[in-house]
């Protein structure tokens, strides 16, 4: 008597895990409208005495940078649409996904009240679930172009951002609570401490970039790795080009953007040729 070893068929959920999803969105739009003031409340770079504005710390990205919440949003929404017609959720991302959404209004509603250490706390988290769903995400490449965009480019871009985000929210936080070394005014320089923060950012986006050469699903850690590049040119703009002037933080940042970039492409021109070679 033999036994079968075959895989079992993922099983397919219900209609709530999907209306859940759907609603985790509408709950983040509403963050999201709350957040740019569109209910007569203070927009976010306004909130906690202005710490989170692009001239708060040399961290602070000018504020273009912040239009890459247009497509997160947008690859949100695509997510949304695409999970009705997967009810097996394959990847097993719908319960982290859910988890993202909500955190990202959470963090709005945080930084409108000026918690800036708890808003610390839940952009952690919120990296940390986006770190889950890309990982889960690279297990398997992307079945066609709607599943490569809606799942794998959306987290991906979605996690590089957050990178960003978070280097940046914790030298807010920082400055509130009276430390100096992220400080814009006064004699010391906070130049050489932000380098070292935006030299860890770039060696995530190179990890990022490095990780997409080992797994079966590259498109979200390019994804993220794009985003990591972006925040940093947005944070090099700000510097050079706005306040706080620092010609040494915006140069590192230049710098480390386009590393970040060029290993990006090093990877996928590696993966196609890989792909042309295995065809």
């Amino acid at each position: 008597m033999t036994t079968s070893t075959a895989p079992r068929a993922p099983r397919p959920h219900g209609v709530l895990p999907r209306l859940a999803t759907t609603a985790a969105l509408a709950l983040t739009v509403v963050g999201t409208a709350v957040g740019v003031g569109a209910f007569g409340g203070t927009p976010v770079q306004g909130a906690g005495g202005g710490l989170l504005s692009a001239d708060a710390t040399p961290l602070a990205p000018a504020g273009g940078a912040f239009s890459i919440w247009s497509l997160i949003y947008l690859g949100l929404a695509a997510y949304t649409i695409v999970q009705w017609w997967d009810p097996t959720d394959r990847h097993r991302i719908r319960v982290a996904a859910i988890l993202s959404m909500l955190l990202n209004a959470l963090w709005i509603l945080v930084v409108q009240a000026g918690m800036l250490f708890l808003s610390v706390l839940v952009i952690v988290v919120l990296l940390a679930v986006l770190a889950v769903i890309v990982r889960r995400l690279t297990a398997s490449a992307p079945r066609g172009p709607v599943e490569a965009v809606a799942l794998h480019g959306t987290f991906g871009l979605y996690l590089g951002w957050v990178c960003v985000a978070t280097c940046a929210n914790i030298a807010a936080a920082l400055l509130g609570a009276g430390f100096r070394g992220f400080s814009t005014t006064g004699a010391g320089s906070p130049g050489p401490l932000a380098v070292g923060v935006v030299i860890v950012a770039a060696a995530v986006g190179t990890g990022l970039a490095l990780s997409g050469r080992r797994s079966a699903g590259a498109v979200a850690p390019l994804a993220a790795v794009l985003a990591v590049g972006w925040g940093l040119a947005w944070i090099a703009v700000g510097r050079l080009a706005g306040e706080p002037a620092s010609a040494l933080v915006g140069g590192a940042a230049a710098v480390a953007a386009a590393g970040v970039v060029i290993a990006g492409i090093t990877t996928a021109q590696e993966r196609i040729r890989a792909i042309r070679n295995a065809s």
